[in-house]
């Protein structure tokens, strides 16, 4: 299951063009919220996957009956650059509870790497639906590592992987090893890098939007 906002036509296009310009990405105030803006999108477009119930609410003239999302929602993301992107999300989800997993990338001298997770925060994930977002979804192996480690937390009774760009490598990981899990992009690169750097991509999300890694 994949959604790709880049196969449709919406301002999600314009917002995800000013994350990619070199230019405008000096700008790390417009670049963080155009990362909000991208997961308020897909935050919307994963609302509509949700059960609904339908409920009563007193206005001053009545009643009106309006359906609301009854599933309980677990917005994760992986630190540091996720931070805004699931703040966007949250502008939408904000009855949510939140995970945070931290992760980052260890380089090896033979230029290689692998991911190494030094914390999760994350309540009871039976029967919810979990929101894991990461901006960048390069090789997938930060998203399938956290994912392996909030199985300790509970079995969600739905799974949705929400990135800003991924490479066709990275979704064809996630799907291999969680075949169940929907994924939301708002687009997808075809080049991977020897150093797993998604090309043509926008650089390093965490670095554009909190300066770089000291």
């Amino acid at each position: 299951m994949l959604t790709n906002l880049a196969e449709r036509h919406s301002l999600a296009n314009r917002f995800i063009a000013e994350l990619r310009n070199a230019e405008l990405q000096k700008d790390r105030l417009r670049f963080r919220r155009n990362l909000e803006r991208v997961g308020e999108i897909l935050a919307y477009e994963i609302s509509k996957t949700l059960d609904y119930e339908i409920v009563e609410v007193e206005t001053p003239l009545g009643v009106a009956i309006v359906n609301l999302p009854a599933d309980r929602v677990v917005l994760g993301t992986i630190l540091r650059a996720g931070l805004p992107f699931h703040q966007g999300m949250l502008h939408y989800f904000d009855h949510a509870d939140n995970a945070f997993i931290s992760a980052y990338r260890r380089q090896h001298k033979d230029g290689t790497f692998d991911i190494q997770l030094e914390y999760v925060s994350c309540g009871d994930l039976n029967d919810t639906v979990l929101i894991l977002a990461d901006p960048m979804l390069a090789t997938g192996a930060s998203v399938n590592l956290a994912l392996k480690h909030l199985e300790r937390h509970g079995a969600p009774k739905a799974i949705h992987i929400a990135s800003v760009i991924a490479s066709t490598a990275g979704v064809e990981a996630i799907q291999r090893q969680h075949p169940n899990a929907h994924l939301w992009l708002g687009a997808i690169d075809e080049e991977l890098t020897a150093k797993a750097y998604i090309v043509p991509g926008l650089g390093d999300a965490g670095d554009l939007a909190f300066g770089d890694k000291y």
